[in-house]
């Protein structure tokens, strides 16, 4: 398998953090030299190390965003 470049573009904000310090965030993310998507996963303290997570366009986020503001919470 081969290594998986990234380069985060802007860190968004953090969702929670665990006990180890691990923190669940959205980030703009560049995946393999591409063009940038935001992305939402679990990171180490210093972003070495990564959870499992998902990417979104920018139109994915913003139906994602019309979902969220329907639910009555």
């Amino acid at each position: 398998m081969s290594d998986i470049k990234y380069e985060i573009k802007e860190t968004i904000g953090a969702f929670s953090e665990s006990p180890k310090g691990w923190r669940k965030e959205l980030n703009l993310i560049s995946w393999n030299d591409k063009a940038p998507k935001f992305d939402i996963r679990d990171w180490d303290p210093e972003h070495k190390k990564m959870g499992k997570g998902v990417t979104l366009t920018n139109d994915e986020l913003k139906k994602l965003k019309d979902i969220l503001n329907e639910m009555e919470l």
